[in-house]
């Protein structure tokens, strides 16, 4: 039976809403009835996808719209169309049934689905016989969704999605089109307005900036060789292990002769073998995600799914982690769940609703970032966002997720005005579903993946950061693996700018932090976030003129480095760049042609060797025992010094000077009599500085030693026995 003239009307002009309900094959009782849209067609001849020839169909509007009854029953159907004295082929994809299932439903609704990055998004699959991509989408506001593409003109008429109506989410079977299509979503609001384009929120791949469309890939490759670095980091506690990171930007750690960005493969060929040299174990990239602005260094990011096209495609992401994998580098990205951007191509208003944000924007808006913050309440919303961190674990085989602006999310009131935010529902300030979706995100992570870790940048008193987000736990345990120590980074730095005179009155600036050095598992940052805005580089920070401030700055390095907890540092400090970081241009690696800056490299090296070889620095770092205090009050010197140690290891000293006095004959309590080998030295000549010491090595008797300290210089002192 032919359709009432409104029901084409509406077909043609992608109105109607439910074209599957007369598009494509449906039995009736005189057998198999097929309707197709093929606009520019003059015949239609419906075929099997074997090339069978079913029938033929005639058109009954001119604008394209073809019917008739074919032989068999109802199948996929391939179409030979000729017009305008030409012939094509194509596959009707209104001819295809659903991909998704009824179990997708019950779990997408329950949002209990730990595989959505396998359903939604676009995914290159073989179905009913056919090979195409599989397209899904929640909008469960929308009146319409239509895939537009350069696979179809862009015309929002050509493919109106399938609505899954119990669970919002629109999906359509696209046959014979291949990985690289550019696509979006034409969205029709509840109200009928028709939405800016949306990128789509899965996508594996997106156009490089200022495009904005998402891309038709496949994630990550199939082919992996580091079974042997996972199943170390899955054999053993990350706490009591070495991890020292390199933080870098990829965007601006070195730059192609053109000065365009490197590749992932030509970022693999310097950046592993140089990360390998200086001994850190890890490499930590801030947001790797797809993002639309280079000065956001993708903090603000539109595309969770999608590696940034700055750098090439998926594989060659997928390729970097292997790469550092096989030499023995772990990777962590920077991951931000707290908030997006609110781009008109992006997740903002996404149905014409607040879909992933809040209404309210005392709920919903962050003002520091003017960007929406995702409702974490709402269970598809934080499934979309779990799933993202599941995501980069299995298909990217990352090492871990340093989980951007906690505090933000933990606090309804963070940086806002009395009148600006909204109390819970027993009157406080903390913002409960974002507890819930941390607890819930770090459990899902170290539950499908041993050898994983999780830090937080988290900036307050919250209590249990690092706790285990186990059900029989506390309320506020979030389940971290680390944290970042940022009471450290910004107490040291403070102590280092200022003038040695002035140091003896600021002593607990540097003892105050071993107060609570273990009440978390922490990292000890020196990040992006210290060397930019007009703050200024490491180097600049130190106080004093040349020689002090790099003398400053490895006596620095080398107190961190036998200070408890883990190491980051960011690109370029571990050469002394002079001027701040900026993403616009690669660092300025030709100071390493000058022996200072070349000496604070051979230091970063020497520190992270050391920090490896001996466990007494590594093995106790997140926990007190491995710590005691050998001097904690010579204020007036501004010496300090502590023990590392670890069971059955060699017991270490760490002594720092921070006037540029030497310190002669300087009695230091050591714990046991014996020979200490003077490990290092930040004072070396070898690192640039003026090479006082103690000649190798240190006597203790029963009651410490005679040490000489040299000038704005810390000392790592290693037992060697009786």
């Amino acid at each position: 039976m032919r359709p009432p003239r409104a029901a084409i009307d509406a077909l043609l002009s992608g109105t109607h809403a439910d074209p599957f309900s007369l598009l494509g094959p449906h039995e009736g009782p005189k057998g198999v009835h097929a309707r197709a849209i093929v606009p520019g067609a003059e015949t239609l001849e419906a075929h099997s996808l074997a090339q069978r020839k079913l029938g033929t169909l005639d058109c009954i509007d001119p604008r394209g719209l073809f019917e008739g009854t074919v032989e068999g029953e109802r199948q996929p159907i391939r179409y030979k169309a000729t017009g305008g004295g030409t012939e094509w082929w194509v596959t009707d994809p209104y001819s295809f049934g659903p991909v998704l299932g009824p179990l997708d439903d019950l779990l997408i609704a329950q949002g209990t689905h730990f595989r959505l990055f396998d359903k939604m998004g676009a995914h290159r699959i073989t179905h009913e016989g056919a090979e195409g991509f599989h397209f899904a989408v929640w909008a469960p506001n929308a009146r319409q969704v239509s895939l537009v593409g350069d696979f179809n003109d862009w015309d929002p008429r050509r493919h109106v999605m399938r609505h899954r109506s119990d669970i919002g989410v629109w999906e359509i079977f696209l046959p014979d089109i291949g990985k690289g299509r550019a696509y979006k979503y034409h969205i029709v609001g509840v109200d009928g307005a028709i939405l800016p384009l949306k990128a789509d929120p899965f996508a594996f791949a997106s156009e490089l900036r200022p495009s904005t469309a998402s891309l038709t890939a496949e994630p990550a490759k199939p082919d992996w060789g580091d079974d042997a670095h996972r199943a170390h980091w899955a054999s053993v506690d990350p706490r009591r292990v070495p991890i020292s990171i390199y933080e870098v930007h990829p965007g601006s750690w070195d730059r192609d002769e053109n000065g365009w960005f490197l590749s992932w493969d030509a970022l693999a060929d310097r950046l592993i073998p140089y990360v390998l040299d200086l001994g850190f174990t890890h490499i930590e990239f801030l947001p790797v995600s797809e993002h639309p602005y280079d000065p956001s260094w993708g903090y603000q990011t539109t595309g969770l799914y999608a590696p940034s096209a700055r750098f090439g495609d998926p594989a060659g992401f997928a390729r970097f982690v292997d790469g550092a994998h096989r030499a023995g580098i772990g990777v962590l990205i920077d991951w931000v769940p707290a908030h997006f951007p609110t781009d008109a191509h992006g997740l903002s208003r996404f149905d014409g609703t607040a879909l992933y944000e809040h209404e309210d924007p005392r709920l919903g808006f962050h003002p520091d970032w003017n960007t929406a913050i995702y409702n974490f309440g709402r269970r598809e919303v934080a499934s979309f966002l779990l799933n993202n961190a599941l995501f980069w674990a299995e298909r990217y085989h990352i090492d871990g997720l340093r989980v951007d602006a906690v505090a933000s999310m933990l606090y309804r009131d963070y940086s806002r005005k009395s009148d600006e935010w909204i109390p819970n529902d027993q009157g406080g300030r903390e913002n409960w579903e974002a507890v819930e979706f941390l607890r819930a995100t770090n459990r899902a992570l170290y539950g499908a993946h041993p050898g994983i870790f999780t830090v937080a940048e988290e900036s307050t008193a919250w209590p249990g950061v690092t706790l285990p987000a186990d059900e029989r736990g506390p309320r506020e345990s979030l389940g971290f693996g680390f944290k970042w120590n940022m009471g450290f980074m910004h107490d040291t730095l403070q102590y280092m700018a200022r003038d040695p005179v002035h140091r003896r009155h600021h002593h607990d600036d540097i003892t105050f932090g071993l107060m609570y050095a273990f009440a978390e598992n922490f990292v000890l940052p020196l990040s992006h976030d210290e060397v930019v805005h007009g703050k200024g580089s490491l180097l600049a920070k130190m106080s004093g003129d040349d020689w002090q401030q790099f003398a400053n700055l490895r006596a620095y390095y080398a107190m961190m480095w036998g200070y408890p907890g883990k190491k980051l540092l960011f690109m370029g400090q571990e050469f002394a760049q002079r001027g701040e970081w900026s993403e616009e241009r690669a660092l300025d690696w030709h100071l390493r042609q000058f022996p200072a800056h070349e000496g604070v490299h051979s230091l970063i090296r020497d520190l992270n060797r050391l920090y490896r070889e001996e466990p007494a620095l590594h093995a106790r770092d997140c926990e007190v025992e491995g710590f005691d205090w050998l001097i904690v009050d010579d204020a007036a010197n501004s010496v300090f010094a502590w023990q590392r140690r670890a069971p059955g290891a060699a017991p270490v000293a760490v002594i720092a000077n921070m006037t540029p006095q030497i310190h002669h004959d300087y009695h230091v309590p050591l714990p046991s009599p014996g020979r200490w080998r003077e490990a290092l030295n930040s004072d070396s000549a070898s690192y640039g500085g003026s090479g006082v010491g103690n000649l190798g090595s240190v006597v203790a008797d029963a009651h410490g030693a005679q040490i000489t300290l040299p000038p704005l210089a810390t000392l790592i002192l290693v037992h060697d026995g009786e």
